[in-house]
């Protein structure tokens, strides 16, 4: 399978893997402390990428809806501090590891739900297909350089979540 450079299902794939790494963070066998850290990784970079490359760009489509992008970026602030807490937890598969687990699933898998529902469908429909892949190659270039900053340590999380 080609690598894509589509906006839309590079954001997909992502929603994806997070969806793996709740698996793994929710079972015994897996080594959660390593699911968490990608997971960490993962979501701020996804983040931050979409507010700075993605969201800014869509909001310019008339048949987008802009106050479902502000509403994402709304989201992405529950789910950073959702993220901290769980971060924050001194023991993994505690009660309390747990229900921050489960609070930190809540509020990624609606956002990711509705995120998919009408900004990304509205992008599939409205945004031409060469533009798409011009925002991918940007969300893909952030994303990495986010990554490689190691984004998701959880003294950038706790910055990020004083900042928003």
């Amino acid at each position: 399978m080609a690598e894509t450079r589509d906006v839309v299902e590079l954001i997909l794939q992502d929603h994806r893997r997070m969806e793996d790494l709740f698996r793994l963070m929710r079972s015994v066998e897996a080594d959660r402390a390593s699911a968490l850290e990608e997971f960490a990784d993962l979501l701020i970079a996804h983040a931050l990428a979409e507010e700075a490359e993605v969201y800014p760009a869509l909001k310019r489509y008339k048949n987008i809806d802009d106050e479902e992008v502000e509403h994402g970026e709304h989201e992405h602030d529950e789910g950073n501090e959702a993220l901290l807490e769980l971060l924050e937890v001194e023991e993994i598969g505690s009660e309390e590891w747990d229900e921050k687990l489960e609070a930190l699933v809540e509020a990624v898998t609606h956002h990711a739900d509705e995120e998919e529902r009408t900004i990304l469908n509205g992008a599939r429909e409205n945004v031409a297909a060469e533009r798409r892949a011009e925002l991918g190659a940007a969300f893909r270039e952030e994303r990495e350089r986010q990554l490689k900053a190691g984004c998701g340590s959880i003294d950038n999380v706790r910055r990020i979540v004083k900042s928003s």
